[in-house]
């Protein structure tokens, strides 16, 4: 039984803890909050110790086999590196919450410790650990689009949040270009277009085109001004020889032949209801890296894959700014 802390016990770091408490494999054993009462609010309900610091959890000799990182902060990634940082350094496992920071000199050094203390360090970009992501992955591998073309991806929500300028794309859009690239590889270069939604003084909407260095091309829509109660995500892979959707994460994925009109369609595949079962899903699959003693190297969604993700997004902003086509870094 793994020995599981959480550091950041907002609403996603209950739903971490709920996923820790429900799989078989882990115990949560420590929450960890600068914010007492919700340390423990969390404690209480979890039957975990309370903390109200990373060095206070380190100090107390509590063994742990892994630990969540769920602060949050400006463009919801700024308060993770310091708690990340810490529990690096002291050789323990992190899953971080997405994204890895809205400041790529600090991610490149948060990957950089773990990779020098060949610690695991995963991040929650659960949208590729869906049943039909896995399935659409297999398809594609397995030759039935063919040649891969194009990957398209629209992911937009209501969110009427104007923290900064550039809270939209890189709060969200980690989850959708690591989905896109989770088919299409490592993207090469971006061109963006930004608007403003009415009333806003943050980049509420985007598109982006990509060139992957395959030469597969893509394009994100983006926005925090749309949404309703259905339709707020859709992937469309096109190859060669067929299509592939997969709309609202999980919840369907369709395959349409080029040359025939039997589609073949799964609803809800692996019985995985709507984007809350994710979770559950890539939290499993980080317990099972972690019990299986998974090389940091082959971790799935690694810190790496989220820092790659966080470079295209700086491109993208650095289109925008400059009216170029912008050559992505590659690390």
């Amino acid at each position: 039984m793994l020995q599981i802390g959480i550091v950041g016990l907002g609403g996603i770091g209950n739903n971490h803890a709920r996923c820790y408490t429900a799989n078989k494999y882990s115990k949560l054993v420590a929450v960890c909050d600068v914010i007492k009462e919700k340390a423990d609010v969390a404690a209480e309900q979890y039957g975990a110790q309370a903390f109200y610091s990373v060095k206070q959890m380190l100090k107390s000799g509590i063994k742990l086999d892994g630990c969540s990182v769920t602060t949050a902060g400006v463009e919801n990634g700024s308060d993770h590196y310091n708690p990340t940082m810490e529990l690096l350094q002291a050789g323990i496992p992190v899953l971080g919450e997405k994204p890895i920071s809205n400041d790529v000199a600090k991610a490149r050094k948060m990957v950089a410790l773990a990779k020098k203390k060949r610690v695991r360090y995963g991040i929650n970009l659960n949208h590729r650990f869906t049943p039909a992501a896995v399935k659409a992955k297999e398809w594609l591998q397995g030759g039935r689009l063919g040649e891969l073309n194009i990957v398209n991806m629209t992911m937009w929500i209501n969110n009427p949040n104007e923290s900064s300028p550039w809270f939209h794309i890189r709060a969200l859009h980690p989850h959708s270009l690591d989905v896109m690239s989770y088919f299409a590889g490592e993207v090469d270069q971006v061109q963006a277009f930004f608007k403003k939604g009415k009333g806003r003084k943050i980049w509420s909407n985007v598109q982006a085109n990509l060139l992957y260095k395959n030469g597969v091309i893509g394009h994100l829509t983006g926005s925090y001004d749309a949404g309703g109660s259905y339709g707020l995500e859709t992937l469309e892979l096109v190859g060669s020889e067929g299509r592939v959707i997969i709309n609202e994460a999980c919840e369907k994925l369709s395959y349409y032949p080029r040359y025939s009109k039997e589609v073949e369609s799964f609803d809800h595949l692996g019985g995985m209801g709507g984007f809350g079962d994710t979770f559950p899903s890539r939290i499993g699959a980080w317990v099972d890296d972690l019990r299986k003693k998974v090389a940091p190297s082959k971790i799935d969604a690694k810190a790496e894959d989220a820092l790659k993700v966080q470079l295209v997004i700086e491109s993208i902003i650095k289109s925008w700014e400059t009216g170029k086509v912008v050559k992505v870094p590659q690390k």
